[in-house]
C-alpha cells in the first residue's frame, strides 16, 4: 500500500507534459535568436518566418564588427572585465561579512546587519544622480572604475552568505579551529570558505548575470567609444531602421559567456540550490 508521502512525490504523465512544455517555452527564445542570427534580413521578414538556422551568421556578425558606432569588441571586453571583477569581489566580501555576522560576536552586530538589510529596500535608480556626481568629482567619468568600484560590495551578497553560514557552519567547527591555534582569517579561509562554496557559486552566477545585463548606469557614465556590451547592443538599433539579423548575431555572441559560466559552475550552482532547499 502506498503511503500519503509516497503519493505526494509520485510523478504523473501530466507532470512530464508540464515540464516538457515549460522547457520548450524557455528554450524557444534562445533557439529563435540563433535562427534569426543565421538568416539574412530579407528571409527574416518572410511569412511564415523561418524556423531553421541558415548560413548567414558570418556575414551578419561581420557587419557587427564593421559597425564603428557600436564598438562591439570593446563592449564585450569591458563587460567581461567588469563582470568578472565585481563577481569575485562580491563573493569574497559577501562571504567575509556573512561569516562575521553569522559566527563572530561583537558590539553593534545586529544594528549593522539591520542597516545593511534596510539598504536593500532603496531602489538603485534613486542613487544614480548622486553617484554620477561622485564619479565626476573623482574623475572617473568614462572609466571602468565607475562601473566597477560602486558594486564591489552588495547588501544582498552579505545577507545571503550570512543566512547560509548560519546553517552550514556549526559553532563547534569554529571553536575547533580556535583550539588548534588558527587565526580568524585562517578559519575563514580553510574552514568557512569551503563550506560556503555552494552558496558562493549561486551568488557568483547571480552577480555575474546582473553585471553582464546592466545597462542604465553604464549608459549614463560611459561614452559610446568605451561602452559595455549592453550599451554596445543598443547602438545597433536606429530610430527608423533596425537590422535584426545584425542585432541578433551580436546578441547570440553576447549570450555565450553566460552559457559558459553556467556550464562551468552548473554543478556547484544546482548543488547549492538543492542544498538550500533541503535546509529550508
Amino acid at each position: 500500500m502506498i503511503s500519503a508521502s509516497q503519493r505526494l512525490w509520485r510523478t504523473s504523465p501530466l507532470t512530464y507534459v508540464a515540464l516538457v512544455m515549460a522547457a520548450l517555452f524557455s528554450i524557444y527564445p534562445l533557439y529563435y535568436m540563433v535562427v534569426v542570427s543565421t538568416r539574412t534580413l530579407d528571409s527574416i521578414n518572410d511569412v511564415p518566418p523561418p524556423m531553421t538556422p541558415g548560413g548567414a551568421f558570418g556575414d551578419n556578425f561581420g557587419r557587427v564588427l564593421d559597425n564603428e558606432a557600436a564598438n562591439f569588441l570593446t563592449g564585450l571586453m569591458n563587460s567581461i572585465i567588469v563582470s568578472s571583477v565585481v563577481t569575485l569581489a562580491v563573493v569574497l566580501t559577501g562571504s567575509l561579512a556573512g561569516f562575521a555576522f553569522a559566527k563572530l560576536r561583537f558590539r553593534g552586530r545586529n544594528i549593522l546587519l539591520l542597516s545593511i538589510i534596510v539598504t536593500m529596500m532603496i531602489p538603485t535608480q534613486m542613487g544614480l544622480i548622486p553617484l554620477w556626481g561622485m564619479m565626476q568629482t573623482l574623475g572617473w567619468y568614462d572609466s571602468l572604475l565607475a562601473v566597477t568600484v560602486p558594486f564591489l560590495v552588495t547588501a544582498f551578497g552579505v545577507f545571503m552568505m550570512r543566512q547560509y553560514a548560519t546553517q552550514a557552519i556549526s559553532d563547534e567547527l569554529i571553536e575547533a579551529g580556535r583550539v588548534d591555534g588558527a587565526s580568524t582569517f585562517r578559519i575563514y579561509w580553510n574552514i568557512v570558505l569551503p563550506a560556503l562554496r555552494p552558496a558562493a557559486a549561486v551568488l557568483g552566477l547571480l552577480t555575474f548575470m546582473e553585471q553582464w545585463n546592466s545597462f542604465l548606469w553604464p549608459y549614463a557614465i560611459l561614452t559610446p567609444e568605451n561602452p559595455t556590451l549592453q550599451v554596445s547592443l543598443s547602438f545597433l538599433s536606429y530610430a527608423y531602421y533596425t537590422d535584426y539579423s545584425q542585432v541578433f548575431a551580436a546578441t547570440a555572441v553576447g549570450t555565450l559567456p553566460l552559457v559558459i559560466v553556467f556550464i562551468v559552475f552548473g554543478r556547484q550552482i544546482i548543488g547549492g540550490i538543492m542544498e538550500g532547499a533541503v535546509k529550508s
